[in-house]
């Protein structure tokens, strides 16, 4: 029960900046709906998959590609544009902590000088960090490329 409550608070919080977000990017207010559930979806599936053992890498490219696949089928049903859904569903896997982790520790080298723990920090951090944007735009990605049709005129 208490991975249950977890998920579901996990979801709750997870929907709320994407629909700031959402709002940031002007998204009309009836799709804000979408863009709450494509939030919390998406870091809900994350952390339900890093709980069973996947890395947070893999975890973020299977909720990227998830919301991703999600956004398309919207996208078909009220024809707008997947973007609009996917986006700001987005924000909140963002691996804000892992990036402020890698700059801190570059800043105590710079301040303090080179310690190899503090080296090994940075790009334990930094490289966690960068795979995670890309397991979210690779997953945001690969829908588009494997089901959205484009039509090409003549």
């Amino acid at each position: 029960m208490d991975l249950m409550m977890a998920l579901l608070n996990d979801m709750l919080f997870s929907a709320i900046p994407a629909v700031g977000f959402a709002l940031v990017f002007n998204v009309p207010t009836k799709y804000l709906p979408y863009c709450a559930i494509g939030g919390a979806l998406g870091h809900g599936l994350r952390m339900l998959l890093i709980h069973y053992g996947l890395l947070i890498e893999w975890g973020t490219f299977a909720a990227a590609f998830t919301v991703g696949s999600l956004g398309i089928v919207l996208s078909k049903r009220l024809h707008v544009s997947s973007a609009i859904f996917t986006v700001a569903a987005m924000i909140p896997m963002v691996p804000g902590v892992y990036v402020y982790k890698a700059i801190i520790a570059l800043v105590e080298i710079n301040h303090i000088g080179y310690s190899p723990e503090l080296w090994a920090l940075f790009i334990e951090n930094f490289l966690r960090g960068i795979s995670i944007i890309a397991g979210l735009a690779f997953g945001l990605a690969l829908p588009v490329l494997l089901f959205q049709r484009r039509q090409v005129s003549h």
